[in-house]
């Protein structure tokens, strides 16, 4: 086996690796963890839980994603399908273009929970800590905020399983 096709099969494996571990991270959160936790924590607890999640999961969520764009456009520039940068001549060249906008759409979704709904979450629940501790009751409510983080989380889910499906068109055609 060639140095080249080697290098192909070690991109084609991170690819699939980095695609198990982001997609499952999100179907494991959106569809148990975050259901469950809802129902059963309160707020603060589930503020917490979440906040403990996000430290072990952010790092390989984002590691994942710099994995699946690197690899991915080796694997692209290597197939024999690929004429150029936005050529749409065909069903593989249309599927990746669409399958990268949707990739894009998922890492803005991403960057979004990860540094403004997520830290949102964390002051609310740090300052309902702090006023139970002085005897009193914030007015705050991670309610709005949970239910954003959880649509955002499900809708990314959702793309990522079009994403799952736009590399499938590609691989038919």
């Amino acid at each position: 086996m060639s140095l080249a096709a080697w290098a192909l099969t070690l991109a084609y494996w991170l690819h699939m690796l980095a695609t198990v571990t982001w997609i499952g991270g999100l179907a494991a959160l959106s569809l148990f963890v975050l259901p469950a936790a809802h129902r059963s924590l309160e707020p603060e607890s589930y503020v917490i839980l979440l906040a403990d999640i996000q430290r072990r999961l952010d790092p390989l969520a984002w590691f994942s994603l710099f994995i699946l764009a690197a690899s991915g456009l080796f694997q692209m520039s290597s197939n024999p399908n690929y004429d150029g940068f936005l050529k749409l001549e065909s069903t593989w060249a249309l599927a990746i273009l669409v399958k990268h906008s949707v990739f894009l759409a998922m890492a803005g979704i991403s960057a979004y929970l990860t540094w403004s709904v997520l830290p949102g979450l964390r002051r609310i629940a740090m300052r309902q800590a702090v006023a139970r501790r002085a005897g009193s009751v914030a007015n705050e409510d991670v309610g709005q905020l949970g239910r954003r983080e959880t649509r955002l989380l499900r809708l990314n889910l959702v793309l990522g399983v079009l994403v799952l499906a736009l590399t499938a068109l590609a691989r038919a055609s």
